[in-house]
């Protein structure tokens, strides 16, 4: 997940609130058009996010 926010920052000009946001509402779009995914969707989205102790910015 932290390489796809960076890649969002650096090729979309985004900054990081935005890019997550970006992702989040991506996210619920694909939950929302592909209902019967939405679990493995929220598993990998869920997998591939930075814990609660993590730190972001390291």
């Amino acid at each position: 997940m932290k390489e796809l926010i960076e890649r969002l920052q650096s090729e979309a000009g985004l900054s990081e609130e935005q890019a997550i946001k970006a992702i989040t509402m991506m996210k619920d779009f694909a939950k929302e058009k592909f209902p019967l995914f939405s679990g493995a969707i929220e598993k990998v989205f869920t997998k591939y996010s930075p814990k609660e102790d993590e730190d972001f910015l390291q």
